[in-house]
């Protein structure tokens, strides 16, 4: 017994050691763009370093949770390390834009099977009160990196050279790695393994196109030109093949009886929802203090510092919480948080300070923090342990679609909201402008009309505002402010709408029990 509680440790440090290195890669490598664009070049492409690595994760998420489940945690968790060092050793040696993109594709093929890894492991080693506690902390790591990830960015960059943002995996991942081999039991599949080909081509297939027309809707493409709709129709096409595929395979990489649970379906649905409000209105608070009070990018992420803190703690502290409030409470007092929090930041206006905005992220933050890991205990609290892998990656799944959903959805609100108001202020001044200013007229015209929040982007760049006569652009300014405030108040009320309706999704929750930890001698085994 005392030999499996150290390998239970050295398996915690590991996993714990490994997650923090996967969270910090994309907040560290944010940092580095404009080095990275100085360098290689690629400015046109810049945004595929972050689509890359976005389109791959997400795909493989599922399929890493279903490989656990058949052929074992430690060999789908070591593989995802070793192909998440070698993209990262291959981005540290790229010598054009084109090939760092592609090594980031393949580093989150490797982030995409660590990412639910940790989780389905904590599963298999805790009991839900347990896993409440456990989670919680795994849980406020990804804040923790949000914190820390831009300062130590910033500081490779600086001291050493934007490679070394990659090369800093190497020794952490082999520390990772050597912990969970030791520590992380080996598994050996019984009869023939029946890997789902079809399912898996059809699946990356139809996520590929969703998320491809997804993040080029509305911004590289009208949502109604053919790229666009051809996406959309692909993506039809192959997840209504992968649907009827995964009802009939013996072994399928997402059951379809699953969403016959109530309990799946419903906090599936409540991850979903949660993910479209959080992640689309977190984008738009820094482009808030930017261009409208003014400050700083670098001080607009210290007003996400409060927000990722708060969510910290809760994760924690929610953790022990739970077993007082219950599981369908917490969630729901976490949601209805949440839905404040996008209600104060619906209020802020062109005289709203620093503080004030921290304020409303601290709010929250709380909610999220009450929620989040909540959803993947419940989960795995509804299920037997053969099947925590396919169970924990699919939350893990719809969680991340929805992220990528609300970003979409929110930036559609932001620029119809814009393009209106842009159109009934902005426009009748700039047609009174005199003829020698028909150039710049025409050119904002066609960004109110196409992408109105490019033209926002000149309030926070001086170079473009000093090439404005004084006389236009005090005049510009404050419409183009009072313009973004007005779109941003819809942007917050809608994402308020989505977790409102995840808070709702909480009543029809059955009664969750959470197990309790077994006696010292029952002690259970690490069985990857």
């Amino acid at each position: 017994m005392e030999e499996q509680m150290k390998n239970r440790g050295l398996l915690i440090v590991g996993l714990l050691v490994a997650m923090l290195f996967a969270a910090l890669d994309g907040t560290i490598v944010g940092t580095a763009m404009p080095r990275i664009v100085g360098e290689l070049g690629g400015l046109g492409v810049m945004t595929w370093l972050t689509t890359a690595y976005m389109l791959t994760s997400t795909t493989v998420v599922p399929i890493a949770g279903k490989l656990a489940d058949m052929v074992g945690r430690k060999s789908v968790y070591v593989t995802g390390l070793v192909i998440f060092m070698i993209g990262s050793m291959l981005c540290g040696m790229a010598q054009t834009m084109n090939q760092l993109i592609f090594f980031r594709a393949l580093q989150g093929i490797g982030g995409g099977i660590m990412m639910p890894m940790a989780m389905i492991i904590i599963g298999d080693i805790f009991t839900g009160e347990q896993r409440a506690k456990w989670q919680g902390v795994f849980g406020a790591i990804f804040g923790l990196s949000s914190i820390v990830g831009p300062q130590v960015g910033g500081w490779i960059v600086d001291s050493l050279d934007w490679r070394w943002v990659f090369y800093i995996n190497l020794p952490v991942g082999i520390i990772a790695t050597v912990l969970i081999s030791i520590a992380l039991k080996s598994y050996k599949a019984t009869g023939p393994v029946k890997i789902d080909i079809w399912g898996m081509f059809t699946m990356i297939a139809g996520v590929v196109s969703l998320l491809l027309g997804l993040t080029f809707g509305g911004k590289d493409y009208a949502w109604g030109s053919w790229q666009i709709v051809s996406l959309f129709a692909a993506a039809v096409v192959f997840l209504t093949s992968f649907i009827l595929i995964e009802s009939r395979v013996s072994e399928p990489i997402l059951p379809l009886r699953l969403f016959k649970n109530k309990s799946f379906s419903l906090l599936s649905g409540i991850g979903f929802l949660m993910s479209v409000g959080m992640f689309g209105a977190i984008m738009f608070v820094p482009l808030f203090m930017q261009g409208v009070v003014g400050i700083s990018a670098s001080e607009s992420g210290t007003v996400m510092i409060p927000m990722m803190l708060s969510m910290m703690l809760t994760s924690i502290f929610g953790g022990r919480l739970v077993h007082k409030l219950g599981m369908r409470t917490q969630m729901l007092i976490g949601m209805i948080a949440m839905s404040v929090g996008f209600w104060l930041l619906s209020g802020m206006g062109i005289d709203t300070t620093k503080l004030s905005a921290m304020s409303y992220m601290v709010v929250l933050g709380l909610g999220m923090g009450l929620v989040m890991p909540l959803i993947t205990i419940a989960l795995q609290e509804s299920f037997p342990k053969s099947e925590l892998g396919v169970v924990t990656s699919s939350s893990q799944f719809f969680r991340q679609i929805g992220g990528t959903f609300g970003m979409t959805i929110l930036g559609a609100v932001m620029n119809v909201q814009s393009s209106g108001l842009l159109n009934a202020k902005l426009v009748p001044y700039l047609e009174k402008l005199p003829e020698q200013s028909h150039d710049m007229v025409q050119q904002m015209e066609s960004m109110i009309a196409t992408n109105p929040q490019s033209l926002y982007s000149m309030m926070y760049s001086p170079e473009t505002l000093a090439q404005i006569p004084a006389a236009i652009r005090d005049t510009l300014l404050p419409i183009l402010k009072s313009s973004m405030v007005e779109s941003l108040h819809h942007v917050f009320l809608y994402g308020m709408v989505f977790v409102l309706i995840g808070a709702i999704c909480t009543f029809f929750l059955g009664k969750i029990t959470i197990s309790k930890p077994v006696k010292a001698d029952d002690t259970p085994q690490v069985d990857a």
